[in-house]
């Protein structure tokens, strides 16, 4: 844990370095006024939870790290692949319909600085592609794989666990809109659900990643990568939309886990 704070730190201070950018504010919410240096801490601060887990499961949890990935141990990458041809199709028409939804009432880019210029803006994208996929990643390790698995274990079922992590999973991305909040948390249940569904992390991972990058991209376009907004200040188109779009990815996914015979159990 020390060694990843500390290179979660001189990352971040490298890179703050070479854009020449200072720290933010004492009253900001930001580490650096510079929006991809802070953007990097960021990133890297919740992606260092995946070795974490890895650790706590193998040393305090005696038992194989990759255990927290799926039932058979590791990440299945071909399960992971054909998740992926399902997921990023359907989160891109996702957030197309919700922007073409609450166009009128604040278009996109509208809160923003802006196009930033291609030099900011392709260093943006380079790293949300290398460190976003981490990021969302981690936040499913802990609150969908780790989480989950250990108060499983002490109530002998996977279903109040995966209600308590749902909600801590709301919870930690902080208090904004209650249609945020609900959206969050029913997110977060199905994807509970298909966790124990499928007998893994991998589908979950996908939409994840699917999420946070076209996010994290339109937000480095319009220039609001130093916007301080998260998924729980989401309004209620949001939340509707995602009443559509959840079930229909976690139902589709289930349903072809189960022609292909996806492991469920531990072997």
């Amino acid at each position: 844990v020390v060694a990843g704070v500390l290179v979660v730190s001189i990352g971040g201070f490298v890179l703050a370095e070479l854009l020449d950018a200072g720290p933010a504010d004492a009253d900001s919410d930001l580490f650096f006024e510079d929006p991809v240096a802070d953007l990097v801490v960021q990133l890297l601060g919740i992606a260092i939870a995946i070795p974490v887990v890895l650790w706590g499961a193998r040393v305090i949890g005696r038992r194989p790290a990759g255990t927290v990935s799926s039932v058979v141990g590791r990440l299945r990458w071909g399960w992971l692949g054909r998740c992926a041809a399902v997921g990023f199709p359907l989160m891109a028409v996702q957030i197309g319909v919700l922007i073409a939804w609450t166009w009128n009432d604040e278009p996109v880019g509208e809160s923003g600085t802006g196009f930033p210029g291609w030099p900011v803006f392709l260093l943006s994208l380079a790293v949300i592609l290398a460190l976003v996929p981490f990021q969302a990643a981690a936040e499913e390790y802990v609150f969908r794989g780790w989480l989950v698995q250990v108060v499983g274990r002490a109530v002998r079922t996977p279903w109040p666990a995966v209600a308590v992590a749902s909600l801590l999973f709301a919870l930690a991305h902080g208090f904004g809109e209650l249609s945020g909040f609900l959206l969050l948390l029913y997110s977060a249940l199905w994807w509970g659900w298909l966790v124990i569904r499928t007998g893994g992390l991998e589908a979950v991972i996908v939409m994840h990643v699917a999420n946070n990058l076209l996010a994290f991209g339109l937000a480095a376009g319009f220039g609001e990568l130093a916007s301080t907004e998260t998924a729980a200040d989401a309004p209620w188109q949001a939340m509707v939309a995602e009443l559509v779009f959840a079930p229909l990815y976690c139902l589709t996914v289930a349903r072809i886990a189960g022609r292909r015979g996806i492991e469920r159990v531990s072997p």
